[in-house]
């Protein structure tokens, strides 16, 4: 059978028993629940899942920030289970119902209230204390914390990541607007990839040049020269006068020479 027991806030106690709890060292751990509250102000509330052959219960955690469906904040329940020589040891305990909990965190969390056992057990056998009037309290006081420094730590690795998201876009938008940094390698670079492109034309240049005719070759060579001078000669008529005696000794001329002033002229 099932039963569930809640406290409120200031320590009032309500409760809808559904079995029959015996008076033994079980009842002290409900103790716990009462200093809990009283402590923290918070609601916290035991679900007792069986009584036989012993007690087994479960106590939800939460850290701070938490809301429930959403990412903010971690969640758990920790499931108790005396024993037979319980409070002379420790309660069995599994951590259920794991919300918003990262890969290690849960092999994590078992580590740290399996340690803080340890030390409970140490420090109380010493005293020659009874176990099981705070050991309950002890262990679930011990989770809530580890829960809380968790959730600090993620809270923060996600603001930092915002953090630097945000940085990354806007160097990239910065580097956008400056354009490419130049550095001595990088002009370095492409003055290389520059001399080479020039050279590359310079070549293709000279062997134009040198297909070039002179002007005496296109004299010779370029009878459309000539017709454009006899057509200008026919349109302008008797308005142009030649004196043929310049003409007579062309063939006379040295056109090498003409070539030379020419290229002086250039």
């Amino acid at each position: 059978m099932q039963s569930s027991r809640g406290l409120g806030h200031h320590g009032h106690e309500s409760y809808q028993p559904c079995a029959v709890i015996a008076v033994s060292v079980a009842v002290l751990d409900w103790q716990f629940a009462h200093i809990y509250c009283s402590v923290s102000d918070n609601v916290v509330s035991i679900s007792v899942i069986s009584v036989k052959p012993y007690h087994k219960f479960t106590i939800p955690i939460k850290s701070e920030e938490y809301e429930p469906d959403t990412e903010n904040g971690l969640s758990c329940n920790l499931k108790f289970e005396y024993t037979a020589k319980y409070p002379d040891e420790a309660p069995d305990l599994e951590i259920l119902d794991i919300e918003n909990f990262q890969e290690e965190d849960e092999a994590s969390l078992r580590e740290h209230i399996l340690k803080e056992v340890c030390i409970e057990l140490f420090d109380k056998q010493a005293a020659n204390e009874n176990l099981g009037t705070v050991m309950i309290f002890t262990l679930v006081s011990s989770a809530q914390e580890w829960l809380n420094q968790r959730w600090d730590i993620i809270r923060k690795t996600r603001d930092d990541d915002a953090l630097r998201k945000a940085q990354e876009v806007e160097e990239a938008e910065m580097k956008r607007f400056e354009g490419t940094r130049v550095t001595v390698e990088s002009f370095m670079r492409w003055k290389d990839l520059f001399d080479a492109e020039f050279a590359v034309k310079k070549t293709e240049k000279d062997e134009k040049d040198s297909k070039k005719l002179t002007g005496r070759e296109l004299f010779l060579t370029d009878k459309t020269l000539i017709e454009s001078d006899l057509k200008f000669l026919e349109d302008a008529g008797d308005s142009i006068k030649v004196d043929e005696s310049l003409f007579q000794d062309i063939e006379e001329l040295d056109l090498e020479e003409l070539d030379g002033l020419e290229d002086d002229d250039s």
